[in-house]
């Protein structure tokens, strides 16, 4: 399998994916020990998507954190760059375009959608795979409407020097071996132990999202800082 390097190549980072595609939403709750259905419904609950919307849900694998967003009647476009995620998502789902959440193929740095084209849209533990973070937050500004909401759920660090330090090194040794143990996948865990070890602190991906032309942007800490939720508007 390609191991995905922190240069982020697109093809590298999709082949990736498309090999832990099976069992990817099994190990994320094992590593995560199950906070990762707390921080999904914290998404879910700051989009607050309503009947008639419609939402984009980037990066969304397969599709599971989409389904969240049809409770109260939205529709959802679950999109990805790996057909591997979105063949398992539609697998599981009897169908690609089934109960609201339709899956389409697209690149965070080109979306495949029109100006204006959604209420709301989100990324969920994928931004820091984009080899563009900046053109990624401006597309995803283009196809927001005006007045639409962003909102951002990304691995991130505890503002606690020493839990810091802890969780570093929980993430470098101990998470590739108990994800690799359960999917048979350790190196391309080693790059997402990586790649959220390099990724920017809150402040800081604040001014990225400033600087992509967002409004009232704002973040709040989940599991103490491990993950934090940013907000922006479109105007």
């Amino acid at each position: 399998m390609t191991r995905a390097k922190l240069d982020k190549q697109p093809q590298d980072v999709a082949a990736m994916f498309d090999g832990i595609a099976d069992n990817y939403d099994l190990v994320n709750d094992v590593i995560s020990l199950g906070q990762d259905r707390v921080w999904r419904r914290a998404v879910v609950n700051a989009v607050d998507a309503h009947s008639g919307e419609l939402v984009l849900d980037l990066a969304a694998g397969t599709g599971t954190s989409s389904e969240s967003f049809v409770t109260k009647g939205a529709r959802v476009i679950a999109c990805d760059f790996s057909l591997g995620m979105l063949r398992t998502g539609a697998q599981r789902r009897g169908g690609a375009s089934r109960g609201g959440v339709t899956f389409v193929a697209g690149d965070a740095l080109h979306l495949p959608f029109a100006d204006e084209t959604f209420d709301a849209v989100t990324i969920s533990f994928g931004l820091r795979n984009v080899n563009d973070t900046d053109q990624a937050l401006r597309e995803l500004l283009r196809v927001t409407k005006p007045g639409g909401r962003l909102v951002i759920a990304e691995f991130s660090h505890i503002p606690v020097a020493l839990l810091d330090k802890l969780y570093s090194t929980y993430l470098m040794a101990a998470l590739p071996k108990i994800a690799g143990a359960f999917s048979g996948r350790s190196e391309a865990y080693d790059y997402l132990s990586e790649s959220i070890m390099a990724w920017p602190d809150q402040p800081a991906l604040a001014r990225h999202l400033q600087d992509a032309g967002w409004s009232r942007v704002a973040w709040r800490n989940l599991t103490l800082g491990t993950v934090a939720l940013h907000r922006g508007f479109r105007k």
